[in-house]
């Protein structure tokens, strides 16, 4: 069995004395991992650094075999370690990654939205509110997409001003009557009706960590969710 893709490094770990496991994430071949011989090197190690984005040859002799990597380096990303918050930001969508992502399931849309969200950190650019994006989608990719489309209890579009912690739909002020302080706020960033602009991304972030913590972790990977992910929201909320 063998391929040829470009993939980005998401995680790395010792194998044996001198060799490395290491997962990237492909547009082909979704999260894939596979043994770099040598890659313990300190001359492979800086190419085989988390956000280091890779050309990738896979050799197994099975197709369910670990198989082994030959990689050779096509960005480094070397900005992504540029300041403490972006490499926060590195470390959590790896580690969501990793956590959420069933091994060789292609998950095209997500990959291209990593890849891209990767670029906007390394730039230096304005990447928070991209980022709630893209938990919104690892949600809806995974299956537990939110709908915020319309308010589950009257139907209506518009004065959407919450959403349901149990079902992820939206509800409006007026379905929510005696409920709403049991509900979660939305916010204008994610189409709510809300003027309260300035806690826009923190209302978000709330939102995609009960459904991550809540729903995705227990029920689709048993376990808590990684701490890279509390450590990026503290850092995002504290700037």
């Amino acid at each position: 069995m063998e391929w040829q893709a470009d993939g980005t490094v998401i995680a790395r770990r010792p194998h044996g004395e001198t060799a490395v496991i290491i997962d990237v994430l492909t547009l082909e071949h979704g999260r894939h991992a596979g043994v770099v011989p040598g890659g313990a090197s300190q001359k492979r190690a800086a190419m085989l650094q988390p956000g280091a984005r890779l050309s990738l040859r896979w050799r197994a002799r099975q197709a369910d075999q670990l198989g082994s990597f030959t990689a050779e380096p096509l960005r480094m990303r070397a900005g992504l370690m540029g300041d403490q918050t972006g490499l926060a930001g590195l470390n959590a969508i790896c580690a969501l990654l990793v956590f959420a992502l069933p091994e060789r399931d292609p998950h095209p849309l997500l990959v291209a939205r990593t890849e891209a969200l990767l670029d906007l950190i390394e730039a230096g650019a304005d990447w928070p509110q991209t980022y709630l994006a893209w938990e919104m989608l690892l949600l809806d990719e995974m299956g537990y997409g939110l709908d915020l489309s319309a308010c589950a209890v009257t139907g209506a579009t518009e004065g959407l001003a919450y959403v349901s912690p149990r079902t992820g739909r939206a509800v409006s002020r007026e379905g929510a009557g005696d409920w709403a302080d049991r509900l979660l706020p939305l916010p204008a960033l994610l189409g709510g009706a809300g003027d309260n602009r300035g806690r826009d991304l923190v209302e978000g972030l709330a939102i995609t960590g009960h459904f991550l913590e809540h729903r995705l972790a227990p029920d689709l990977v048993g376990r808590p969710l990684p701490a890279a992910r509390g450590r990026l929201i503290r850092r995002l909320l504290d700037r």
